[in-house]
Formats: structure tokens, C-alpha cells, sequence
């Protein structure tokens, strides 16, 4: 076995722990700060996960990434470049490569030096000069005329690099941990696009949890096949459901929160504004003639949308602080349990601090999961978008015309074109197949969750990377090499 792969360097930089196998025996250490120190619990839930088979395993660490964010971003001089990456590797471990940044730079900066130097991102006046003109803001994010521009994928796979204005708009970029510059092997259960972390499955999706798992039983500690909150499909309601805290983001640099992908969407979602959307649907319900009418987003709002922060988080990092972010919000004071999601057909799934830990749990509910993320996790590949769940786009502006694809014209849409339809039951006036559509996508979901998403799936895939791994680290490398 490689030294490499049994001394992880990784493991003395900060936020990184280690699960270490020494004679088929694994535990998860903290080298950095001292034997006795805690290990994060992403260490400690990749501990669990290769329990049932650490004594086929040699003796090797895996360095563990304790946060949220990914963490390895590689300047494009250093991969173009290879021997420029020792000097990086001993002034890293050095001792002067602090957890965060400390005013010493940000992701964004990081993430700009990974991109070809051919492109906007690297060309610094393109890359301020297009967050300040709104007419250069022609991508998916903010274009108005994008009601109809219905995501294909959420794998983070827009190219930030083509497109540096659009990082406003995700507060990844504004995290407060450091990133790592040199190509070591970290294990995450997430990463950006750009990011050159290796993925894990997330230990929320594999703990069992009341407020991360579906119909596990916290009194006698057992998973349930069905949750005890479940809604029957015929009454739930026809409502765009989300909750969550006020996060998304770090400060560094601070006075970007507004801009989070969960503040927007919260303020989108709330607006009481006469702003008009353009609202394409069936008249008469059910035909193939398709009408558009414009229609203010204050009422479409109250009739589909019911979306709020519970939780204030880091409002000092909001401009004006926490007046302003409960202004400019709606927060739901009661707060809701995870099984209060159940009772909707629609949920929506955004990324927080990094991916949401909360997806595996929502695609089992047996309500539609809408689903927007920059991040790309262990499953890509396994799960397809329009099948399992449905991908909104980051500016989220689709929303309204995906429900009115499958729930039908709301009141205010009928009354705004003038449409006999209006005198209709609710019933009636859906599409004769939508409910029907929408109803298949979240059984499809219940469906992949049991048979792709179990935990013993999640073992599977870490048996497999971890062989690769070995593997990798090991001096007769080629001796294990797959051949056909």
C-alpha cells in the first residue's frame, strides 16, 4: 500500500477528518486538533456505512469532509501544470492555511482560477461588468421571458465559468471555509460543478432520523413502510409546499444574502405584487388549445404557493440585518415536522449551506419533488429528471406554468382570460391527465427511492469506490486493473 494513502496530508488541514483502517479495524480520528478531539458526523456516518465489511479492508485512511461545501478547487495552471503542485502541497501543510478565509480572498476568486483563462471568469472587468448590466443578463437565471424555459437536468452542469455574473446568485460562492487548491482526495457528499471533490452518499440519507427520514418511528426506533403523517393522494393539496431556515450562504465576502438561492425563491414565492407572469394553459381544460394570458404574481402566489423561512440563520449577514430579512420574508412562526410535507402533491427541494439532505426523504413521501440544485451527488446517473422528479430551473420562473401543466388554470389565470372555464368545479377545470402525470412522477420517485436509494445501495457504491481507491493507492496498481 502507497504511503500516500495511509498518512492522508489531507487529514491535517482543517475541517477534514479521517477514517482510518488499521488490521481490518475502522475508526474516525481527528488528527488535526488532537486524538480526543470530535470527528465531524459525515466522518462518522462514512464509519458506519463500511462497518459490515472493514475487515476485507486494508490499512488506509480516508480524509473526510466535515463540512457542507466542497473543498478541492485546482487552479487550471496547477492541472495544466503538474509540478507546480508541490510547492502548494508544502505551503499547505506549512501550517499557514487557516479553516477560513479571513478576509485573505473567497470562493469565488478560487473558483475563477479553475477556469481555462480563455474565459469571461478569468477576464476580471467581464466578470463585474456583467453583474451591473442587466441587459448582459441573458441566462436562465434572470431572463424575464423564462417562465418557459423548463430545466433538463439539476446536476450543476451551468458553466459559471462562461457565465461569471450568474454566482451571484448561489451562495456556495460566498461560503466562509476555505477551499483546498492542490488535488488531494477528499470525500463529500456533494460537489459544484468545478469542484473536484469525490462523492459519498450523504450520512442524512443514510442515518435514520425524524427529521431526515421517512417513517422512521423515534419512540420504538424502527422505519415504518409507510410515515404515520402520510396524505392519500386524493387529499392532499394542490399547494407548492416548502420550509426551511434562512441559510444558504457563508459572508466572505459579506452583503450577498439577498441573493441566496433560498432568499429568492422565499421572496418570489411571497410576492404580493402586481407584477404580471405569462401563464400558459389548456381553454377549455383538457383540449389542445393553448392560450396565454397574463396574470399578477400576488395571486398566483396565494392561490398555489405556500412557501416560508422557519428559522432565522446568520442574519447578520443579510444588509440590514434581521429587521430586514423578517421584512422582506415570509417566516412561518409554528414551524413543521417533516411528515407535515406529506399532505401536498408538490415539494420543493433547494439547496441550503450546500446540497439538501432532505431529497432522499421527500422523493418517498408519494408527493412530486421539484427539485433545484447546483450540486452533483453519488447517484448522478441513476435517477432522471422529468421521471422521478421534476428540475427547476435556479431562477425558479418555470414554477407556475409547471403547475398549470399538471393541476390546470388557477381563478385568478381563468379570470384574467376571460374563460368560461371559470364557472367549472376545481375538479374540472384540471387537465384530464395532469393529476394523472403528476401522480405517476411521484410514484416513480417512491419507486426508485425503495429499490436505487437504500442504504444497502449506499453500501454497494462505497464498497465499489473504496476498491477503486485502494486500488489507486496501491504500488502494483496495474495488477488489479479491470480488463475485458
Amino acid at each position: 500500500m502507497a504511503e500516500s494513502c495511509v498518512k492522508e496530508p489531507a487529514g491535517h488541514l482543517p475541517s477534514i477528518d479521517l477514517v482510518r483502517v488499521r488490521d481490518s479495524n475502522a475508526t474516525a480520528v481527528n488528527i488535526r486538533d488532537g486524538p480526543h478531539a470530535e470527528v465531524s458526523a459525515r466522518a462518522r456516518g462514512f464509519l458506519q456505512m463500511i462497518e459490515k465489511f472493514q475487515d476485507q479492508l486494508p490499512d488506509i485512511d480516508f480524509p473526510i469532509n466535515a463540512m457542507a461545501e466542497g473543498r478541492i478547487l485546482v487552479p487550471w495552471e496547477y492541472r495544466r501544470y503538474p509540478n507546480l503542485t508541490e510547492a502548494s502541497i508544502s505551503n499547505l501543510l506549512s501550517g499557514a492555511f487557516t479553516p477560513d478565509w479571513r478576509g485573505e480572498g473567497n470562493v469565488w476568486e478560487a473558483y475563477r482560477r479553475t477556469c481555462d483563462p480563455s474565459t469571461p471568469a478569468r477576464r476580471l472587468f467581464s466578470s463585474f461588468r456583467a453583474s451591473s448590466t442587466s441587459q448582459n443578463r441573458t441566462s436562465q437565471l434572470t431572463a424575464r421571458n423564462h417562465e418557459f424555459v423548463f430545466a433538463r437536468y439539476t446536476n450543476g452542469n451551468y458553466s459559471f465559468c462562461q457565465n461569471p455574473w450568474a454566482h451571484y446568485n448561489q451562495g456556495h460562492f460566498f461560503s466562509d471555509w476555505r477551499t483546498i487548491p492542490v488535488l488531494f482526495p477528499v470525500f463529500s457528499p456533494a460537489k459544484a460543478s468545478g469542484f473536484q471533490d469525490i462523492r459519498i452518499p450523504s450520512h442524512y440519507y443514510y442515518a435514520q432520523t425524524r427529521r431526515y427520514t421517512y417513517g422512521w418511528d423515534p419512540v420504538n426506533l424502527e422505519l415504518k413502510p409507510v410515515d404515520h403523517m402520510e396524505t392519500p393522494w386524493e387529499q392532499k393539496t394542490d399547494m407548492v409546499f416548502w420550509r426551511g431556515a434562512s441559510t444558504g450562504g457563508g459572508s466572505s465576502p459579506p452583503g450577498f444574502a439577498a441573493q441566496y438561492q433560498r432568499h429568492r425563491f422565499v421572496r418570489m414565492a411571497s410576492d404580493e405584487s402586481w407584477t404580471n407572469r405569462t401563464i400558459v394553459f389548456a381553454d377549455p381544460p383538457s383540449s389542445t388549445n393553448y392560450i396565454a394570458t397574463q396574470v399578477p404574481i400576488g395571486s398566483l402566489n396565494e392561490e398555489i404557493m405556500d412557501i416560508a423561512f422557519v428559522k432565522v440563520v446568520d442574519s447578520f449577514n443579510y444588509p440590514g440585518g434581521i429587521g430586514a430579512l423578517i421584512r422582506d420574508h415570509r417566516f412561518d412562526d409554528g414551524g413543521v415536522n417533516l411528515g407535515d410535507h406529506w399532505k401536498h402533491k408538490y415539494l420543493v427541494d433547494i439547496d441550503g449551506m450546500g446540497y439538501s439532505g432532505r431529497f432522499f426523504s421527500f422523493l418517498e413521501s408519494d408527493s412530486a419533488v421539484m427539485k433545484a440544485t447546483v450540486y452533483r451527488e453519488f447517484f448522478e446517473g441513476w435517477i432522471e429528471p422529468w421521471l422521478h422528479y421534476i428540475p427547476l430551473s435556479s431562477s425558479y420562473q418555470e414554477i407556475f406554468n409547471i403547475h398549470a401543466f399538471f393541476s390546470g388554470a388557477t381563478p385568478s389565470t381563468l379570470k384574467a382570460a376571460n374563460s368560461t372555464a371559470l364557472g367549472l368545479s376545481p375538479a374540472k377545470r384540471r387537465p384530464l391527465d395532469g393529476d394523472r402525470r403528476l401522480r405517476r412522477i411521484a410514484r416513480a420517485g417512491k419507486q426508485w427511492k425503495r429499490t436505487m436509494g437504500r442504504r444497502v445501495d449506499m453500501e454497494a457504491y462505497i464498497y465499489r469506490l473504496i476498491l477503486e481507491y485502494a486500488r489507486l493507492c496501491s504500488d502494483d496498481r496495474d495488477s488489479m486493473n479491470f480488463t475485458l
